[in-house]
């Protein structure tokens, strides 16, 4: 599935977002690895999970303005820069990310890095989703329902998003586990580690307050009997309206 992605209509980035500039760069090229800039250095869009295949397509001689979250400077593997790509449009700098998600052409990551960017960034996605727009539109993206375990097996293997009523929360050992389901060996999972319990409690996701709350889970699906998810940050949980 190609997409490709221009630079049109750019959304605003809400105040709440903890950006620090890092500095500018201008756009050489666009590839299917993310951005190249004329300095040689390649930028993955951070906080997205871009389709494969797809080009954030960026004229050449665009002017981008490149930040991140706190001050940590990240780059992946192979050496790109994990950056939030800012345009100047008409004096006004645009959140590049918020535009591609509010098209439908990208999906919110398991790590955005802030909650208060992860909010801005699911309420884009929710009106493409809800609009159909772009991935949308094609049923390989069609979300995942925990009430059918069988199904959401279907997509081992790849990032998907799945929704559903949490039965009961666990703890054993060091792994504190969400379950969606009374069949623990079949039914759909999230386990979330000891250790990084605080981090989703002062996110406002206390893991043992859960049970009962109607959620949607994004992450990489595996099997461990039945379908789960290992939720590492608490912009992978959201909880949805009417809880």
């Amino acid at each position: 599935m190609l997409i490709c992605i221009s630079a049109g209509g750019l959304a605003r980035a809400d105040d709440p977002c903890r950006f620090v500039t890092i500095g500018t760069a201008t756009v050489r090229a666009a590839s299917d690895a993310g951005i190249a800039l004329e300095d040689g250095r390649i930028v993955r869009l951070a906080g997205l999970d871009v389709p494969e295949g797809a080009k954030a397509a960026l004229p050449a001689g665009t002017v981008l303005v490149l930040k991140t979250i706190g001050t940590a400077r990240e780059t992946d593997r192979y050496g790109r820069l994990n950056a939030h790509v800012f345009t100047g449009e008409n004096g006004a700098e645009r959140w590049f990310q918020a535009d591609l998600v509010r098209r439908g052409d990208a999906r919110v990551a398991a790590r955005v890095g802030d909650m208060a960017c992860a909010r801005a960034l699911l309420a884009e996605e929710q009106i493409a989703r809800a609009a159909k727009l772009g991935l949308w539109a094609d049923p390989y993206y069609v979300m995942n329902k925990a009430e059918d375990p069988a199904e959401v097996l279907k997509s081992r293997g790849r990032f998907a998003l799945v929704e559903g009523k949490i039965e009961s929360v666990r703890e054993s050992g060091g792994t504190i586990y969400v379950n969606f389901g009374r069949r623990w060996s079949e039914d759909f999972t999230v386990t979330i580690a000891k250790r990084n319990e605080r981090t989703f409690s002062a996110a406002g996701l206390e893991p043992k307050k859960l049970s009962g709350r109607r959620v949607r889970i994004r992450g990489w699906i595996e099997e461990r009997g039945g379908p789960w998810v290992e939720a590492l940050r608490p912009e992978q949980i959201e909880v949805l309206a009417g809880n």
